[in-house]
């Protein structure tokens, strides 16, 4: 039996091995360098993570990235658990929750580089209310990214037409996340469902005010080149948290920003995990940026239940085309 490997460091209790090795074949990073980034991060990002379950996105060197929602059997006993019952795989998946520098640095030394939270605190989405709405921006490959802060303009005039103002950052990726803090306490609080539909109308109204570069269209085909203005970050779905890195060339950061910085921003690419905690020093927009807790009203909760689920209606939509391509019309 070969010896076991001394650590190349320590931290936070944390053994740290391989650092200088690049992190995988893609990204032009070393794994010392996204460590690096998770500590030096690490306060703003646990904040967002404290209480969800997690679901993170690890890479390895030679093989393609990869999503990872149950916590490995290895993982060491201190690693806070939320256990939530899967419909789709139909088990029970143990998530890891991060409450705490050592736990984001056993994870970072995993090489988990993603790290994805519902919109929830807690085990049951159903049960526990969401703490935000999301408006998740999606360009097509090539399009301008003046163009996306024209709609993320756009989408939050129609949230100040109904009393709702949001934050906004990067998705590390391409595009935009509005996020909208939303009240939990009291007999207002939105339920899992309501808070979907509410999303579902404010992005139909958001694409509305700039028809010409936006759409809320699911199917790819269908949406002509535009940016997609995506109501599914809810009910059990899961959104990139501030903060995160991505796996990406450069590791680009989901970066929070100010309304005012937009504009300045130019290729959200370059916002890198190198870049981010010299550009910000000390300063923590997500916190400083974001509104307080809102209610959503009424009325735009009562007209999304009138618009159908993307996915739904997308599935429904595709076994129609499909029908028609065979020429037949049964059901």
């Amino acid at each position: 039996m070969s010896a076991r490997r001394a650590p190349d460091e320590t931290r936070g209790g944390v053994e740290l091995s391989s650092l200088d090795q690049p992190l995988s074949g893609d990204t032009g990073v070393t794994k010392r360098e996204l460590i690096d980034y998770l500590d030096v991060m690490a306060d703003r990002l646990i904040g967002e993570l404290t209480g969800r379950p997690l679901s993170v996105v690890r890479v390895r060197p030679g093989q393609p990235a990869f999503m990872q929602k149950n916590l490995p059997e290895y993982a060491p006993d201190w690693i806070p658990t939320i256990t939530v019952w899967s419909e789709a795989s139909h088990r029970q998946v143990r998530y890891p929750v991060v409450d705490d520098r050592r736990t984001l640095l056993w994870l970072g030394n995993q090489r988990s580089v993603e790290f994805h939270v519902p919109l929830h605190r807690g085990h049951d989405p159903q049960a526990a209310p969401p703490d935000a709405l999301v408006l998740d921006l999606d360009p097509p490959a090539g399009a301008e990214f003046a163009d996306v802060v024209v709609v993320a303009r756009a989408a939050r005039q129609a949230l100040a037409d109904v009393g709702l103002d949001a934050a906004v950052k990067t998705s590390g990726s391409k595009g935009l996340h509005l996020v909208v803090p939303l009240q939990t306490a009291g007999t207002d609080a939105l339920s899992s469902d309501d808070a979907a539909a509410a999303t579902r109308a404010l992005a139909v109204r958001a694409a509305a005010l700039a028809p010409g570069l936006s759409t809320t269209e699911y199917i790819v085909a269908d949406r002509g080149g535009r940016i997609f203005v995506d109501a599914t970050r809810s009910r059990g779905a899961t959104v990139i948290a501030a903060y995160s890195p991505r796996v990406r060339p450069g590791v680009p950061v989901s970066c929070p920003l100010s309304w005012l910085e937009l504009d300045a921003v130019g290729r959200v690419s370059d916002l890198t995990v190198d870049v981010v905690p010299k550009r910000l020093a000390a300063a923590d927009p997500w916190r400083d940026e974001r509104p307080p807790p809102q209610l959503v009203p009424a009325e735009i909760v009562a007209e999304g239940h009138t618009i159908p689920v993307a996915r739904v209606a997308a599935m429904h939509e595709g076994k129609r085309r499909a029908r028609a391509r065979r020429g037949t019309t049964g059901g």
